[in-house]
């Protein structure tokens, strides 16, 4: 059978039986595509059942001349990904990515703005415009609560459960959690929904979302990353951010003022500690300061 059939049944597993989300479904599928057009191109008709362990050695080596140790390490992730889900249905008998190594990585520390550059961030926002307390409202509560962007565009009305100081946020693989939302987090939502998303034309099906765009849909990611871009543009931030920057930003401050990491885990809603483990290498004066304030041979 072709590559696009066994592409289809693997997505349908990916969604359904491990429950990831559609963007982490369209990556794993990427990188398989990429292989398939490699093929294409070299006229190798080699099917996913026949294709050979020297087959791939020769598209990674290709890639490995287009993109970085990053990204390739990311194609070769999804890609034993792809194999193993053939072997387990058994379609193949084996791994044809099985000996092909993984470049070695360092690990990259993410981005973080300081409290002065995310108060110099918010303060640029043009609050006469239609969009300006919207925006507002949005960078506080990325900062505000650690989401990622595609929680934030989700977030309903009805997940705010601000008497009780949370709000219900649909993580990766809409796994759900409450995440605790500060008073001024709540002040600025506030004022967003009773002072502006009240006078908005809401298209049908989109009456619970609280972050609305001037047509009165639900906000895509694409605009959320301009938003932010243009923000940094208008303050001549020297820095390449994102929506996620906030959201390192947010985990680093509490972990800088002596949060500790499994609370931070829980609030950034990630699977493993490991995930959480990199924001103790953002500031090695914390790990100085917690040794001489914890340790008993300080």
């Amino acid at each position: 059978m072709s590559w696009s059939h066994y592409i289809k049944e693997y997505q349908s597993y990916l969604k359904i039986e491990r429950g990831l989300s559609a963007n982490t479904v369209a990556n794993y599928t990427f990188d398989i595509e990429r292989l398939c057009l490699f093929l294409s191109e070299q006229r190798i008709t080699e099917t996913p059942i026949s294709i050979t362990e020297e087959t791939v050695q020769f598209f990674i080596y290709a890639l490995s001349k287009e993109v970085n140790a990053r990204s390739q390490s990311r194609v070769i992730s999804g890609l034993k990904s792809f194999f193993s889900y053939l072997i387990f249905e058994d379609i193949r008998s084996d791994n044809p990515m099985e000996l092909i190594e993984t470049p070695r990585l360092g690990r990259k520390l993410p981005d973080t703005l300081t409290i002065d550059e995310i108060d110099d961030l918010i303060l640029a926002i043009d609050l006469s415009s239609n969009e300006g307390e919207r925006n507002r409202a949005m960078l506080e509560t990325l900062y505000g609560c650690g989401l990622r962007v595609t929680e934030l565009i989700s977030l309903k009305i009805s997940d705010l459960f601000f008497e009780e100081g949370f709000i219900k946020v649909s993580g990766k693989g809409d796994k759900q959690r409450f995440v605790p939302v500060g008073e001024l987090t709540q002040k600025y939502i506030t004022l967003y929904k009773e002072t502006k998303r009240i006078h908005l034309n809401i298209q049908k099906g989109f009456e619970d979302t609280l972050f609305l765009n001037r047509r009165g849909r639900q906000l895509t990611r694409a605009m959320v990353f301009t938003i932010i871009r243009n923000l940094a543009e208008l303050i001549e931030l020297k820095k390449i951010i994102s929506p996620h920057t906030f959201r390192h930003s947010f985990a680093t401050h509490l972990l800088e003022n002596g949060a500790d990491l499994r609370s931070i885990q829980l609030l950034l809603g990630h699977e493993s500690i490991t995930t959480t483990e990199i924001y103790v290498h953002l500031d090695r004066k914390f790990l100085k300061q917690v040794l001489q304030t914890y340790h008993p041979r300080k």
